[in-house]
């Protein structure tokens, strides 16, 4: 059984991977045996984020790239490919978010998270997967969200992005299955991250709306996403495409809008 849950020798890509649920993909990960690339935009934000991994006993290889720009991307993944090896793991764990309600919110700014959060992850995808098909082996995570499946209030362009990554992913499952590619989605639920924490420590309304909907009385911590990672990057899961696992202490099977209520 633990052999179904081996990651040895493989090379894993966590874009975005410098903190929050993308680190602790990548500390799951690479607690599991592969070696995990993570690239961002700053290398500030690379070279800082080594001593957390070196903490939890991982080697991380870094690489700036922007994972909105093809050529960039290309140049990226090259350097991983001559550096570590060919990416058996990519987790497209980028993204971002804008809260402004539609009526206020600039074009140019709903594009760019269209950018982040929908194409660059098919950039990335159509960059790593021809050799998986070649090797005949692959694991593609997408990051969703709950969003994928309903719409809230002021995140009219994540929301939408995440729709239609959802969509992605089952259109990559679609065409790239036959060649034993898994291509999986993760929707998280509302997780105690320092993006988070204040809302969660100082009182707001909305962690009594988080706490009260979500059946398992708690909110996610980043290890349950990266536990679900796990489970969609190994063996375990060969079967498995297509597929959003929504990580969510339930919530998507308790939540329903009230009017009026706070809004994340």
């Amino acid at each position: 059984m633990i052999d179904l849950f081996d990651l040895s020798g493989k090379v894993a890509l966590i874009t975005g991977g410098t903190h929050g649920i993308g680190m602790a993909i990548g500390k799951v990960l690479g607690q599991a045996g592969a070696r995990i690339c993570v690239n961002d935009l700053s290398e500030e934000k690379l070279e800082n984020c080594k001593a957390e991994y070196k903490a939890a006993g991982i080697d991380v290889f870094t690489v700036v790239f922007n994972v909105t720009d093809e050529a960039d991307v290309d140049k990226g993944i090259s350097i991983i490919e001559k550096d570590v090896g060919f990416i058996d793991i990519l987790v497209n764990n980028a993204g971002i978010i804008k809260r402004v309600p539609i009526l206020d919110m600039a074009v140019a700014d709903f594009r760019q998270v269209i950018e982040v959060d929908l194409i660059a992850p098919l950039i990335v995808a159509k960059r790593v997967a021809p050799s998986m098909i070649v090797r005949r082996s692959g694991k593609i995570i997408n990051m969703c969200s709950m969003m994928s499946v309903y719409g809230r209030n002021s995140v009219s362009a994540y929301a939408s992005a995440k729709g239609g990554l959802k969509l992605l992913t089952a259109n990559m499952c679609c065409e790239w299955a036959k060649y034993n590619l898994q291509i999986n989605g993760i929707g998280p639920g509302y997780i105690a991250t320092s993006q988070t924490e204040d809302i969660r420590l100082n009182g707001h309304p909305f962690n009594d709306l988080v706490m009260t909907r979500t059946p398992a009385g708690r909110w996610g911590e980043p290890e349950d996403v990266g536990n679900a990672a796990l489970f969609l990057a190994s063996k375990a899961s060969n079967f498995v495409n297509g597929h959003v696992l929504y990580v969510d202490g339930g919530i998507l099977a308790n939540f329903g809008y009230v009017k009026g209520e706070n809004e994340l």
